[in-house]
């Protein structure tokens, strides 16, 4: 028998179907927002094991955001404008914090960590949702603050897939204009999903088994269409409505994932 054979018989055509429908939009509302991707995607472990799954949505990202920034090079700081205003504090705390979210991947049971990942997701999308316009900070941050905000996203997206959300959070409570959020965010994202791989590469090996690399080579084709699709969309629709839209699917991924472990 194939390998694919063999791989149809852990994952049924339905299932793979499914798969594709959730990482597709996935890839259009990462690509359309900037970030997300392993938020909306994190409703593919209805259908995936963590261990498995929540590597593959690092990678998947990891492509998303190669495609989304090569299409969005005007909007980017250049490199040496990335201290101390842009994304490199919050890579430098970011690469502290992704060890620590390693091990609670492969510490917690299955069943708690969905819970905590459906919770964050959900309590993040309410709170984005319905804070009040006017909550925001004036005052610009010491690079060591940055720092502390990458660690915490670096830690969640260890377990998680998804390190933006703390940036994301703190971009917003800034009031950054969106080029300018996606300048830092981006960056950061593929940041910390270039150092969880790796650092799963060199501690846990196994992650990268045959089922892995077959999935993986049968999402991208999936994915980046849309990722295309969401930047072109972009350019022409406003802040509010694109992460309203946004947040509304992170809470339905995070009831969903509740929902899977309840």
């Amino acid at each position: 028998m194939s390998f694919f054979g063999s791989l149809l018989q852990s994952y049924p055509l339905p299932v793979l179907v499914g798969l594709a429908c959730i990482l597709g939009v996935s890839g259009l509302m990462s690509g359309l927002s900037g970030f997300g991707f392993s938020a909306i995607g994190a409703l593919s472990l209805w259908l995936l094991p963590p261990k498995l799954g929540v590597p593959l949505l690092m990678s998947l990202s990891t492509a998303n955001q190669f495609m989304s920034l090569g299409q969005l090079k005007q909007d980017l700081r250049p490199i040496k404008e990335w201290w101390p205003d842009g994304p490199a504090p919050y890579l430098l705390g970011g690469v502290l914090g992704v060890p620590v979210g390693l091990a609670i991947l492969h510490s917690l049971p299955t069943k708690v960590l969905m819970v905590v990942f459906g919770g964050f997701l959900l309590g993040y999308a309410a709170y984005s949702l319905f804070k009040p316009d006017g909550l925001h900070i004036k005052t610009k941050e010491p690079p060591f603050f940055s720092g502390v905000i990458g660690f915490f996203g670096g830690l969640i997206g260890g377990f998680t897939a998804f390190p933006g959300a703390p940036v994301v959070v703190w971009a917003g409570l800034r009031q950054l204009p969106k080029h300018e959020g996606r300048s830092i965010v981006q960056p950061f994202i593929l940041g910390m999903q270039i150092v969880s791989l790796t650092l799963l590469a060199v501690q846990h090996p196994e992650t990268f088994s045959p089922t892995y690399w077959m999935l993986l080579a049968i999402m991208i084709p999936v994915v980046l269409p849309g990722t295309l699709l969401g930047v072109k969309l972009y350019r022409g629709i406003s802040d509010i409505n694109f992460r309203k839209v946004t947040f509304l699917l992170l809470g339905v991924s995070g009831l969903g994932l509740l929902a899977k472990a309840l």
